[in-house]
């Protein structure tokens, strides 16, 4: 776990609560989106398992009993999707709907007023709504927080999340299901685009697929083989991120826009309305994001370029210390995000010494991520099979050595066959199963330390007990290297 991890030898002291919280949720409410964006990118000419995940993914948000997911049409609310409980209750669920949006004034409330309901006791709530009464007693809850979906053009439905126990919800799962209800919308409308960019996406895949076939035809000669891995490089790597930051930032940013111009022309108490400008300004928070994938996305062309040129990106001096640092945390939340169970033991062992030197820092990071999420991949494929006494273990540490300084990444993973080592740092060369990987990160990572910053990338392993990738960097840069120390 990263609180069990060393700097320096010392023990890390732990998360001040609040921002331990703060992290918790971010860490939720983004792996929340990532799994609505990853089911619209499986099914984007539908809108039912878009529903689906976001049914799916509120209730595991606070830990509920059931959900459902209601869609909004003409005053008229429909069953978009919901959380199994049995046959009998589902049915139940089922038959209630379409409603009439003023036939329960819960409903109408939290549509009319645009905020979060809710029911402390269904027995109380429902007294007088003999289908809703006999709804919570098939499907077993006594408490509900109906969570509004807000458009920009007023709201198009209520998420539904259900306890068995009565009384409210907890003040943070509120905010999380606010939250993620408003990107929840945001994917939902961003949905709508894919089928005006299908043509145009037709048309991407049929240039790649080229792209590829000229690959082949190419590889006859050294030169052209070198521009035929650029090419396909670039198509395997930014496919999906360019596509992301192409299709839909632009439009969301415009979307946000849009939703805050509605929202100043309509009237709210004072506590809404500074509901109501957080949650805007969260939305832009991870616009901003999205912003930083567009740019992660330039940065990788740029560096998929150093495979025919040497020089790129932004030179000058950095804290060797801090970038490894910065580089273990980002790749652990990172893996926290994408499966709340990844666990493990993070160590550092960083020599104070070690000091500025002049690189390039966005780079090294991206070579940094790479072999710390390859470590991170070799001891979670070591637990499935060492059993419970296994502790995944990742140690980072750098070393002063005069004019060069050296970072090592040490995990106590599956290890490399001798085999594969010959070939690691081949272009496209891969163990992982098929969609996991393309073959390129270390390709790339050598190009970056050897090609652009004269230093040496070497690996020292034994299978099934640790591999351990040891980056040596000049002091001074790749440049004054080759100019004998002119700029």
């Amino acid at each position: 776990m990263l609180g069990s991890g060393y700097m320096g030898g010392k023990t890390q002291q732990p998360l001040p609560d609040s921002l331990e919280l703060q992290l918790r949720e971010s860490l939720e409410r983004e792996a929340a989106t990532a799994e609505i964006l990853r089911v619209i990118a499986s099914s984007p000419a539908g809108f039912g398992p878009i529903f689906a995940a976001i049914a799916e993914r509120s209730k595991k948000l606070v830990n509920g009993l059931s959900t459902a997911v209601l869609h909004l049409k003409n005053d008229t609310l429909h069953l978009a999707a919901f959380t199994r409980r049995s046959e009998v209750a589902d049915a139940t669920l089922i038959s209630l709907f379409p409603l009439k949006l003023s036939d329960v004034d819960w409903y109408e409330r939290t549509i009319s007023e645009a905020r979060p309901v809710q029911i402390e006791d269904c027995e109380l709530g429902f007294a007088g709504l003999p289908g809703l009464l006999d709804l919570s007693r098939k499907r077993g809850f006594r408490s509900v927080a109906l969570i509004p979906l807000l458009g920009h053009s007023g709201s198009i439905g209520i998420i539904s999340v259900t306890r068995a126990e009565t009384g409210n919800f907890r003040e943070e799962h509120i905010r999380l299901l606010r939250t993620f209800a408003d990107q929840a919308v945001i994917a939902i409308e961003n949905a709508r685009l894919f089928n005006e960019v299908q043509a145009r996406t037709t048309e991407l895949a049929q240039s790649l697929e080229n792209l590829r076939v000229a690959q082949d035809r190419l590889v006859q000669t050294e030169k052209l083989a070198s521009l035929g891995q650029l090419t396909a490089g670039i198509a395997h790597e930014i496919k999906n991120p360019l596509n992301f930051v192409n299709n839909f930032s632009a439009l969301s940013l415009e979307l946000t826009d849009e939703l805050n111009e509605v929202l100043k022309q309509a009237t709210f108490a004072e506590k809404i309305r500074a509901e109501v400008d957080e949650l805007s300004s969260l939305l832009k928070e991870n616009l901003e994001k999205v912003v930083q994938h567009g740019k992660r996305a330039d940065s990788i062309v740029k560096n998929m370029l150093l495979h025919s040129r040497e020089g790129s990106g932004e030179r000058r001096s950095a804290d060797i210390n801090a970038l490894v640092g910065e580089s273990l945390n980002l790749a652990y939340h990172g893996a926290r995000a994408e499966k709340s169970a990844f666990n493990i033991t993070l160590k550092r062992e960083l020599d104070p010494d070690a000091g500025i030197i002049d690189l390039y820092p966005q780079e090294i990071t991206r070579v940094l991520l790479n072999l710390i999420s390859n470590g991170f991949y070799a001891v979670t494929k070591r637990k499935q099979t060492a059993g419970e006494g296994f502790e995944p273990t990742l140690c980072a540490s750098t070393r002063s050595e005069r004019d060069r300084v050296e970072i090592r990444i040490r995990d106590n993973g599956a290890g490399i066959p001798e085999e594969v080592k010959e070939k690691m740092f081949n272009p496209f060369f891969t163990t992982k199963p098929a969609g996991e990987g393309t073959g390129l990160g270390l390709s790339i990572c050598h190009d970056i330390i050897v090609k652009q910053h004269g230093g040496s990338i070497d690996v020292a392993t034994e299978p099934g007990v640790f591999t351990e990738f040891i980056v040596t960097l000049p002091r001074i840069a790749a440049a004054q290297i080759h100019t004998g120390g002119k700029k």
